[in-house]
């Protein structure tokens, strides 16, 4: 019996989507990136947007589509510590703003869940 695709579309979507993103609305993504990394923010921006479409370029093809799935995985992950840092500076925002950013840090988990299971169906 066939493995449906879908989860590996969704996550090209999902993928593509926010990598769009990165480029039309990269002021939300700027705050992520901490001032530690040489350059500025909005290259660390774009170059994640970068990423991101790339991988979903990986997914989206069935020949890539078992890398680029781990890549994703490993995206999700490598993204985490830029969700740490938005929950942490969210201290003095308003209580919706910080509900949500300490909301997003458990749900890295089943992103990375979910790419390893279109890895493990490619």
């Amino acid at each position: 019996m066939a493995t449906s695709q879908r989860p590996a579309h969704v996550l090209v979507g999902a993928l593509g989507t926010m990598g769009v993103l990165h480029f039309a609305v990269p002021k939300p993504f700027d705050g992520l990136i901490p001032a530690s990394l040489p350059g500025s923010r909005r290259a660390w921006t774009y170059g994640s947007g970068v990423a991101e479409l790339a991988v979903a370029a990986a997914v989206a093809a069935p020949r890539t589509r078992r890398l680029g799935a781990l890549a994703a995985a490993l995206l999700f992950l490598g993204v985490f510590p830029g969700n740490v840092k938005m929950a942490l500076d969210a201290a003095e925002a308003p209580a919706p703003r910080r509900a949500i950013a300490w909301a997003r840090l458990p749900l890295q988990w089943p992103l990375i869940a979910w790419a390893l299971k279109v890895r493990d169906n490619a």
